[in-house]
Parts: C-alpha cells; sequence; structure tokens
C-alpha cells in the first residue's frame, strides 16, 4: 500500500507546471515557466503562463525545450525514455 501511494505521489508531480520568478536583462519582471516530462506539453506551458497572470494576459519572451524524436528513434510509436524538457519565458501584461 505504501508503495502505491509513493507512486500515485510521483506520477501526481510529474504532470505540474512550475513557475519561478525572474529578471530580464532590462529589469522587467518575469516567469520562467517549466513544464518538462513526458506528462505535459507545451500547451501545458502556456495554460501555466495564463494562470499565473491572473488573466491579465503575457507576452512570450522565449522558449527552449528537447527537439521532438524522429520517428526511427521511437519504440513502437513512443518516445521511451527520453526526459523532455520544456520552458517558457513570459511577462506578464
Amino acid at each position: 500500500m505504501k508503495t502505491l501511494l509513493a507512486l500515485f505521489a510521483v506520477l501526481a508531480l510529474a504532470g505540474c507546471a512550475s513557475a519561478e520568478k525572474t529578471y530580464l536583462n532590462n529589469g522587467e519582471q518575469g516567469l520562467t515557466i517549466d513544464c518538462s516530462g513526458e506528462a505535459n506539453d507545451w500547451a501545458t506551458c502556456y495554460e501555466k503562463a495564463d494562470a499565473s497572470c491572473a488573466g491579465t494576459g503575457y507576452r512570450i519572451v522565449g522558449t527552449d525545450g528537447t527537439p521532438q524524436a524522429k520517428e526511427s528513434e521511437k519504440t513502437l510509436g513512443v518516445d521511451v525514455g527520453n526526459y523532455t524538457s520544456r520552458s517558457v519565458l513570459v511577462v506578464c501584461k
């Protein structure tokens, strides 16, 4: 039972995006949103940006991420074992 609870906790955390305050070179305050992992996608980043900016909107300053695997690199059509990193830097309006 403890093992099952621990597994559930890890899976629940794997699907979360995180936002961290940062400052740009021009002094503007922004948010770095990390939505890495197989359970997330770019839409998760943008949903977290919208929620973090309290619906006021945001401007995308930059994005960074692991390129998507080629079909020949996948196992049975799934990218298994590769950690996908995604992050987006936004400034709230």
